[in-house]
């Protein structure tokens, strides 16, 4: 029989490795994903981690790599904080469209008045609307005992639906001759998140996620609500022992995180997006999941993360466009990611066992 033995010692280095391996599994399995698709491996694979970066037009796609990182970065933070927990949140994708309504609705409530007032306000009602969004499970877990992964992740269709309803009922640009979606928000300048310094790609949401990372590391190594967060996800029992209330901390981690996506999502949706249409959501709530895990929980971890993932997204594009992979291959590839992350990281912490089983 084959079983799984947990390992008395799990080796320090190949758990800091596992992400650098992952890495490098995904490129060697993903090429042989793009030579079974008839394109050459060897190009596709510089096509999409060298040529954002160096290649001929790499001036024009280097700055998006921060506007793609962002979002990323920002909703990663707070799921990590939660998964070191043990609290899964897997619903940041619907977090991440109701704080984007929310933001942008204040934005076009106040349309067209000109006044400093109106950003700050867009930032807390996107804030708020993820943290409320969130509050759904949260609840629901503290009070009934439900599973938050299976209500957050329903959440998401259920804001997917939101989405559609505001973007071809409530928020349809009137003056848009019956297209569906918002006014466009770059045009508005109250309301557009703009770069702060032209051609970098540097906006609000890369400020938003540097500050993110920095008070999340803060709070892990520093605080005691960081002590506790670590103490519950691996020693549940010690930390009840030691006075850590559950309820408040479920409560807390899956708040944070809903306010960090619902805050992504106004960044976004005032920004990069501009306006709230049907399609606005990329899926940026459940990449952020692989980006938290590639970067082992870890803030700082998850900034050089949420870069290494943008740069799959860019390059997934330009693949897209110059080489013919299709918009599906690409996910693909990103899912392999974590796919050997997860089993790398399976490897580190258990070791395959033969034998026969005990006679009862």
């Amino acid at each position: 029989m084959i079983r799984l033995e947990k390992r008395p010692e799990p080796s320090r280095t190949m758990s800091y490795a596992t992400p650098l391996l992952a890495v490098l599994a995904t490129m060697v399995f993903g090429g042989f994903l793009f030579a079974f698709l008839g394109k050459d491996p060897i190009e596709a694979i510089i096509t999409i981690f060298w040529d954002p970066l160096f290649g001929e037009f790499a001036f024009f796609y280097r700055p998006q790599l921060l506007v793609k990182a962002a979002p990323l970065i920002l909703i990663a933070v707070g799921l990590a904080l939660g998964f070191k927990a043990g609290i899964w949140n897997i619903g940041a994708e619907g977090q991440y469209i109701v704080g984007a309504i929310c933001g942008a609705g204040v934005g076009l409530a106040f349309y067209p008045l000109e006044s400093w007032v109106i950003f700050p306000l867009m930032a807390l009602a996107g804030a708020f609307g993820g943290w409320a969004w969130a509050m759904i499970p949260a609840f629901l877990r503290v009070k009934f005992g439900t599973n938050e992964i299976l209500v957050s992740l329903m959440l998401v269709y259920v804001a997917e639906q939101l989405l559609a309803s505001m973007a071809l009922g409530a928020m349809r640009n009137p003056e848009g001759r019956g297209f569906p979606g918002s006014r466009n928000l770059s045009q508005y300048e109250s309301a557009h998140n703009a770069e702060l310094i032209a051609g970098t790609g540097m906006h609000w949401g890369v400020v938003a996620a540097l500050i993110s990372v920095i008070f999340a590391y803060v709070l892990l190594t520093r605080h005691r609500l960081g002590f506790a967060i670590r103490v519950t996800g691996e020693a549940p029992r010690a930390a009840r022992f030691g006075g850590v209330n559950p309820g408040r901390l479920i409560l807390f981690c899956l708040g944070l995180s809903g306010l960090l996506a619902g805050l992504a999502g106004m960044l976004e949706v005032s920004g990069p997006a501009g306006q709230i249409t049907i399609d606005f959501n990329v899926g940026y709530g459940f990449t952020a999941i692989i980006v938290a895990f590639l970067g082992r929980l870890n803030p700082l971890g998850i900034l050089f993360a949420g870069l290494l993932m943008a740069l799959t997204y860019i390059g997934g594009d330009i693949a897209q466009s110059q080489l013919g992979l299709p918009a599906a291959a690409i996910q693909v590839f990103q899912g392999m990611l974590l796919f050997f992350l997860l089993a790398l990281d399976l490897f580190t912490n258990y070791r395959l066992g033969f034998g026969r089983e005990a006679a009862a």
